[in-house]
């Protein structure tokens, strides 16, 4: 089958498309992507790609076709729309000319507006099958994350979801609490699917011998680890908050791996606060790196904001966390946390307590470590039964046949 994705973000940005693609090359599908010039989450264009540089490229076996966009900027909700805008734009006018022939199939799920809309039209264009996976549920996600507050923004893009929505023939959604969200949108709830995240096969349980290049960057101590985006939605204030109430602790530490908008914030907070000898921010590592520095971890840290969007969203460094068998304490509501509990592999706290947060951290710290061993290898238990990625691209696989 050919089958087109559009994403705006992929290789060699770190996004699960990634590998969703090269799983439905190893199935026998010609798969193309359309995509932009890679530029998250720094805000500007990786070394060696440009306006008119790498535009062509193979990943995996997939064909990797790349438009012209805007680059996000570090900050600023102007320069993201932009951003946004312009893949838009250059999706719409250049896809006829560059991906061209027959494809049965479009599929996209990253930027719900800016994919949706190029998608929808290629599906008209090329009399092609459209599914859409959900990731998170725009305009609320938005407005949740600061991204804007404008009421006529938040009413045009509810708008143009219900069209896009409407032209799927399939909607699969990472969360089961999406589901109503997406049927109250006008969608039968026969077309929607549950379809969680996976975490990429090289997440998985490394021993310290194998991680013994990172110890050298990783401070000595109890160690509890941030992996991913540092944005308005992770909760930054409430995470900061918690380390300054522990830092009588001297051995405890937090480590930030990852990189975003807030990461300037971060740092000044950091620096207001005299919290640099118990916060680290180490900066963005390639994923394939990740394993390695999370087995020097004693538990692994997810939060959100207190917004009820959120409550609903499972973020995807839950997956990993649990890929690699490390014991994680959860600072959200909802579905996230109630993988948390329901695997056994840590605790979970309501967002935006600082307190109980703190109290979480030492109720780790004081545990005998084979039993936080132990809850790690629940959770990867809990992982190969719900989220491995074989398990999922097989399900996608006879989704995608049946459609």
């Amino acid at each position: 089958m050919r089958i087109l994705i559009v994403t705006q973000y992929f290789w060699p940005e770190n996004f699960r498309i990634n590998e969703l693609s090269a799983g439905l090359v190893e199935r026998g599908h010609e798969v193309t992507v359309l995509t932009g010039i890679p530029n998250y989450p720094s805000g500007k264009f990786y070394e060696g790609y440009g306006f008119f540089r790498n535009l062509r490229q193979n990943y995996s076996g997939a064909k990797v076709l790349r438009i012209p966009v805007i680059p996000r900027g570090r900050g600023g909700t102007f320069r993201l729309a932009l951003n946004y805008l312009s893949f838009i734009f250059f999706a719409v006018f250049l896809s006829p000319l560059i991906c061209r022939g027959k494809f049965d199939l479009i599929f996209f799920s990253l930027s719900p507006v800016a994919e949706g809309i190029p998608a929808v039209f290629l599906k008209k264009l090329k009399k092609a099958s459209l599914i859409f996976w959900v990731q998170d549920l725009w305009p609320e996600s938005l407005s949740a994350a600061g991204t804007f507050k404008n009421s006529f923004l938040h009413n045009l893009i509810r708008k143009i979801m219900a069209v896009i929505y409407s032209s799927c023939d399939k909607i699969l959604v990472q969360s089961r609490a999406f589901v109503p969200f997406v049927a109250n949108m006008g969608v039968n709830k026969e077309k929607i699917l549950y379809f969680p995240n996976f975490a990429e096969d090289f997440y998985f349980p490394i021993n310290l011998d194998a991680a013994a290049l990172e110890r050298g960057s990783l401070p000595s101590g109890f160690i509890v680890m941030f992996a991913g985006n540092i944005g308005a939605s992770q909760d930054f204030e409430t995470i900061i908050s918690a380390a300054e109430k522990l830092r009588e602790h001297k051995d405890i530490y937090w480590v930030i791996l990852g990189d975003g908008r807030m990461r300037r914030w971060v740092e000044e907070e950091i620096r207001c606060r005299n919290l640099n000898s118990q916060i680290s921010l180490l900066g963005k590592y390639p994923s394939e790196e990740m394993p390695r520095y999370f087995a020097r971890a004693d538990v692994m840290l997810v939060s959100l904001k207190n917004e009820e969007i959120f409550k609903y969203t499972i973020p995807s460094k839950i997956q990993s966390y649990l890929a690699c068998a490390k014991p994680v304490i959860a600072s959200l509501d909802g579905e996230g946390a109630k993988i948390i509990e329901e695997s056994g592999a840590g605790f979970s706290c309501l967002p935006e307590n600082p307190d109980i947060l703190a109290q979480l951290v030492l109720k780790m710290y004081h545990m005998e470590k084979s039993k936080r061993i132990a809850m790690g290898l629940k959770g990867r238990e809990y992982f190969e039964s719900n989220f491995e990625r074989t398990l999922l691209v097989n399900q996608l696989n006879s989704l995608i046949n049946s459609v």
